[in-house]
């Protein structure tokens, strides 16, 4: 068992067991569960926050490594939910008094809510990994428009170039077509991106960069959804490798894809959350500023 399971396995036996007793009447306590199915494991962390609340806890706070329902988080067509607005609601209606997350697929996300939310940045968990590949033309590209400007501080911090992959999509988890914008010719080049569902836009972003002469490509992602034909998407890409985080179990068979732990940021910002500290120096910006 790893740190982070390890970590989730005491907290949810805690929750599960020890909350009727009393004793932890008046104390902090940290639920720590990623959404993952949504519909399981978000019921189990509702009635996890309610059994704590009943028994007189202090202070309830979700640790939410992956946040069920993200992409659900605006009204783009006619009658269709918002669901991200949803699970706000009913955390807090549960008895939650903080939300500690990661990578949410739109930051906007925060606002739905009433109470204060943690929201980290696996940025630095990849900094550290990417430093370590010690690539001489190193430049970071954006699968999207929408994720630029998150590349662009990544770039800053590594004083490098960004291109941008604009892609159109003909319905959900279908491009119909896209475009490189920027030069890659002679480089190696690192994707960055908070969810891989499918894996059709980091198979079809990477096979386009390579089209334009780059001399290697790699993703980083926070959250490994996976789903369908993934993992045979993403062996059979020209990836070099995907490194993505543990918020949600990754199936073994796919040599392709490495796991990075989250277990040591989110230990520093309960710990931080528990003493009423900061998390700022969690954040790339802070990163940044010690840079210069």
């Amino acid at each position: 068992m790893n740190p982070w399971e390890t970590l989730r396995y005491n907290v949810s036996v805690m929750g599960k067991l020890g909350l009727s007793s009393g004793k932890y009447q008046g104390q902090f306590v940290f639920l720590i569960q990623s959404t993952f199915a949504p519909a399981d494991n978000l019921m189990e962390l509702l009635l996890m926050i309610d059994a704590a609340k009943r028994a007189s806890a202090y202070k309830v706070i979700a640790v939410m490594p992956y946040y069920g329902y993200a992409r659900q988080d605006r009204k783009d067509r006619p009658r269709v939910a918002i669901g991200s607005k949803l699970v706000a609601n009913m955390l807090t209606a549960a008895g939650a008094d903080r939300v500690v997350t990661m990578d949410l697929h739109a930051p906007q996300i925060q606002g739905y809510f009433d109470i204060p939310v943690d929201h980290l940045d696996s940025s630095a968990i990849f900094i550290p990994y990417i430093e370590s590949l010690n690539l001489a033309n190193l430049t970071f590209a954006a699968p999207d428009v929408g994720s630029a400007n998150r590349i662009r501080e990544v770039a800053t911090y590594f004083e490098c170039e960004m291109v941008i992959c604009d892609k159109h999509r003909k319905r959900a988890n279908e491009i119909a077509s896209m475009v490189l914008i920027g030069d890659v010719a002679d480089r190696d080049v690192v994707l960055i991106d908070d969810i891989c569902d499918t894996g059709g836009t980091l198979a079809k972003s990477a096979g386009l960069i390579k089209e334009k002469g780059a001399r290697s490509v790699r993703a980083f992602c926070t959250h490994p959804v996976l789903s369908g034909k993934a993992y045979e998407n993403i062996q059979n890409s020209v990836l070099e490798e995907l490194v993505v985080c543990d918020t949600i179990p990754v199936k073994p068979g796919c040599d392709k894809i490495r796991v990075v732990s989250t277990a040591e940021l989110f230990a520093i910002a309960i710990r931080n959350a528990l003493e009423n500290k900061s998390i700022n120096s969690l954040f790339i910006k802070s990163r940044l500023q010690n840079k210069k």
